[in-house]
């Protein structure tokens, strides 16, 4: 059976949905090669009026300025370790928690996920206050595990990693215990390994959201050495007294900086986005 050919109306609406979408492509991508172009532009190409999708003349001078006399390499130490540590702690407690939420014989599931559920609701901003008097109470202020230890646990990734586990056979962990397997074994030997796609998904939500991380950076950190990244930035763009007075700081090296810090997002999403869209679908379909 042949399929009818589209009318013309359907024929606009196609050339309509692909410039639209080319366009709003066009609005994302844009600006992005031209911080790229800058930031491989000298000092005087940079500070042109003019939007560029290309180094007018190649050099790599902003990154030398940004990097060493401005040491951003501090920042972003600081950034790597923050963000690896609370990211590790992140997928494994959601993991823990999610788990615990599946077993079948646990009182008051369903209140503990509504529970959950709360506190999604809640905005962050409205909880600053207490927060930043918790940390001052425990002397966390001005250290970075004040920043590992905010949002160590979410109820979103909790939730996304119980709906994985929920799809792991009840069976296989019976028969396991009846062969004498305690919680600590099936989880990390059976539920783990069955469920990378929400490690994978879990992991990568909260790494861009610790390496973007600025409020509670700004909300908890005063010492210019424990500064992350984005902190930095932000004096780099914005605070004129972050340099000397006989120093201007350019658009390349503004642009140098933040390339720096899409990097590593930039590289390290193709190494998880095969298990992204699975981890988004499982997520949002699994009762």
């Amino acid at each position: 059976m042949k399929l009818e050919s589209k009318g013309w109306s359907g024929r606009l609406f196609d050339v309509v949905n692909i410039a639209f979408l080319l366009l709003l492509v066009a609005t994302m991508f844009i600006p992005f090669l031209n911080t790229f172009a800058l930031a491989f532009s000298t000092n005087f190409a940079s500070m042109q009026p003019a939007i560029v999708l290309w180094p007018k003349e190649f050099s790599i001078e902003g990154f030398n300025t940004v990097w060493n006399r401005l040491q951003l390499y501090q920042p972003f130490s600081n950034n790597i370790i923050v963000t690896v540590i609370g990211t590790i702690g992140h997928v494994f407690l959601c993991a823990m928690a999610g788990y615990v939420l599946v077993q079948p014989r646990l009182p008051g599931k369903k209140l503990m996920v509504s529970l959950i559920l709360v506190t999604m609701m809640v905005p962050s901003e409205s909880i600053m206050i207490p927060l930043y008097v918790v940390n001052k109470e425990l002397g966390l202020l001005n250290t970075l595990s004040a920043l590992i230890f905010s949002g160590l646990i979410s109820g979103f990734g909790v939730l996304l990693m119980r709906n994985f586990f929920l799809t792991v056979p009840l069976e296989m962990s019976e028969s396991a215990r009846m062969d004498g397997a305690g919680d600590v074994r099936i989880f990390t030997t059976m539920y783990l390994p069955l469920a990378k796609a929400g490690l994978a998904t879990v992991a990568l939500f909260e790494f861009v959201s610790r390496w973007n991380q600025f409020t509670p950076a700004l909300l908890y950190i005063n010492n210019h050495a424990k500064y992350t990244l984005q902190i930095a930035l932000k004096a780099l763009i914005i605070d004129t007294d972050a340099t000397s007075s006989n120093f201007i700081i350019t658009t390349n090296v503004r642009m140098a900086g933040i390339v720096i810090a899409l990097l590593p997002l930039v590289i390290i999403y193709p190494f998880v986005q095969k298990y992204f869209v699975k981890g988004i679908m499982v997520g949002a379909n699994k009762e």
